[in-house]
């Protein structure tokens, strides 16, 4: 055992002084390791930061939530044509479902429209993401609160002038002082501030942060606008109790709102009952297949890098004939010069990895500040760049390694001379 680990030791010693005495073929392998290393890396840390960053917006929401609408979140053979004649949904099919439906834990009803621009004395801010919402939407998105409280049933049913507005309006509207009580106004109206959110961070949210978003009743913009206005999508979400027959839930809600709009028994559904697990589903499979279409794109790279390497280890045997041969001439076994080889690919590829997770992680600091958008160099990706390296100089350098350490030392010696 001493003498296989004196046998590493030395062949390591005689791998990093060949490549300290070839700088400059050193330098030109490491840039072809290190380009590939840094594609892969960045590459999957990327994939890795943005499927992070979805699984924390989402964690909030049991992934049995249904949103029923006029579309589907994932690709389905309903035609585009036919699925823009689907109605809308209405508050009426919300408040009969809600009452119809068994195993119901909560239901809500939201409308998506467009942004809005808000005004607080001579301050303005556009572009501000609106939420009209149902008083339960606060119990089935698991809303935090900074200060002030989300509008109760009443508030939500007679449509008040009320809003909860996130941090970043609560800042630039209010500064340091308490919102709680002012009114801001926005659709020409004035509405009282009940709440502020807790600081979500522009960059942790998968659409608009709730920094920019502002909560209001939804019969409120039921009254100003018209619920078949097609500037509007509407839409009811379902929470059903934990462990319910998901199935079997699906299938009764269908049947209630077939029910509803009189639909007969071979009519086709005009809406989608979108589960949440759906869509997470969904994303997942796409999280899969940029990984994929990243693993093939940087596998080119590593190809080109370890082609380099092993063109460099060939070009080292050769100048190094001479003192192979008299390595073996003074005893030298043919492990030690396959090991000398060997090590000397494998060094050189791992210092090359290194160097581009290190760039990995420069140029991820750098865009998590330009972006505000948290990119995360995980240990599993460093772990994976390190045994990539050190496989690419193994594959790399073996046949060099082979084919130094089977020279016959009077050829080796006489080559040189």
């Amino acid at each position: 055992m001493i003498v296989y680990l004196r046998l590493l030791s030395e062949s390591f010693s005689f791998a990093m002084n060949a490549l300290r005495n070839n700088k400059l073929r050193t330098f030109l392998s490491l840039l072809g390791v290190t380009i590939g290393i840094f594609s892969i890396i960045a590459v999957l840390a990327a994939v890795d930061s943005l499927d992070r960053k979805i699984t924390k917006d989402l964690s909030s929401l049991d992934k049995n939530t249904i949103y029923l609408f006029n579309d589907s979140f994932a690709p389905t053979d309903v035609p585009q044509w036919k699925k823009n004649q689907f109605p809308n949904m209405k508050y009426e099919e919300y408040l009969y479902l809600k009452g119809a439906m068994s195993h119901l834990d909560q239901m809500g009803y939201q409308i998506f429209t467009k942004p809005e621009t808000l005004k607080y004395d001579s301050k303005t801010m556009s572009s501000i993401n609106i939420v009209p919402v149902s008083y339960e939407f606060i119990d089935i998105q698991g809303l935090e609160f900074q200060s002030g409280r989300f509008y109760n049933e009443a508030e939500s049913t007679s449509g008040a002038r009320v809003v909860v507005i996130g941090d970043e309006i609560a800042q630039t509207f209010f500064g340091n002082g308490d919102p709680i009580g002012k009114g801001i106004r926005m659709y020409g109206q004035r509405f009282t501030v009940i709440g502020v959110l807790k600081k979500q961070g522009s960059g942790e949210s998968m659409g608009p942060s709730n920094d920019i978003s502002a909560f209001i009743p939804v019969n409120f913009l039921r009254r100003l606008y018209s619920e078949s206005n097609r500037m509007l999508t509407n839409v009811i979400i379902v929470k059903p109790v934990k462990g319910v027959d998901m199935d079997a839930f699906k299938a009764e809600l269908s049947q209630k709102l077939r029910n509803f709009r009189g639909m007969k028994a071979g009519d086709e559904d005009d809406f989608f009952i979108n589960v949440f697990s759906g869509l997470t589903n969904f994303i997942d499979n796409i999280i899969r297949q940029m990984n994929i279409a990243g693993w093939i794109i940087s596998i080119f790279s590593l190809l080109v890098g370890g082609f380099g390497v092993a063109n460099i280890m060939f070009v080292s045997v050769k100048e190094r004939t001479n003192l192979i041969g008299i390595q073996k001439s003074l005893g030298a076994k043919n492990k030690f010069i396959l090991f000398q080889f060997l090590f000397e690919a494998i060094i050189l590829c791992v210092i090359g990895g290194i160097i581009g997770m290190c760039l990995v992680y420069v140029v991820m600091l750098v865009l998590t500040k330009v972006l505000d958008f948290e990119f995360v160099l995980g240990l599993g990706n460093v772990m994976l760049g390190t045994g990539l390296a050190a496989g690419i100089g193994l594959i790399s350098g073996l046949l060099p390694a082979i084919s130094a350490s089977r020279l016959d030392p009077v050829e080796a010696i006489r080559s040189g001379m």
